[in-house]
């Protein structure tokens, strides 16, 4: 009966990473800890605050002179399609160009399918839409 509480107690966790998507590894481990020892004990605690930490560690939000920056910069003339759709923490295709971010060189933005993203630019991961 525990193990299903706790796999129930799992499943929700992992259902629920976006709404979290905003939280810290370390505020995901906690939560996800104290969610699972009230759930299922010491066995649930090690489950959640693995579960936790793994929806916590998707990267924060850039500050706000970034999303800014993004906002403001200009349209390239030449319009970029691509037919994946945009998702936060999805990488961009290959063929999409970056732009890094001037006075923050941890991001970067692109302008895709009339989106405007910030992403970081090793991974091209996609950290924020701009709506």
């Amino acid at each position: 009966m525990n193990i299903k509480v706790v796999g129930i107690a799992v499943g929700v966790l992992l259902a629920s990473t976006s709404a979290f998507a905003q939280s810290s590894t370390v505020t995901g481990a906690v939560g996800g800890a104290a969610t699972g020892a009230i759930v299922g004990g010491p066995v649930g605690a090690a489950v959640g605050g693995i579960v936790g930490g793994v929806a916590g560690s998707v990267i924060d939000p850039p500050p706000q002179q970034v999303v800014t920056y993004v906002q403001q910069a200009p349209t390239p003339t030449e319009r970029v399609v691509v037919k994946e759709k945009v998702v936060v923490g999805q990488p961009l295709p290959e063929t999409v160009v970056v732009t890094p971010i001037p006075d923050d060189p941890k991001y970067a933005y692109a302008i895709v399918n009339d989106q405007r993203v910030i992403v970081e630019p090793s991974s091209r991961k996609v950290i924020q839409v701009i709506q």
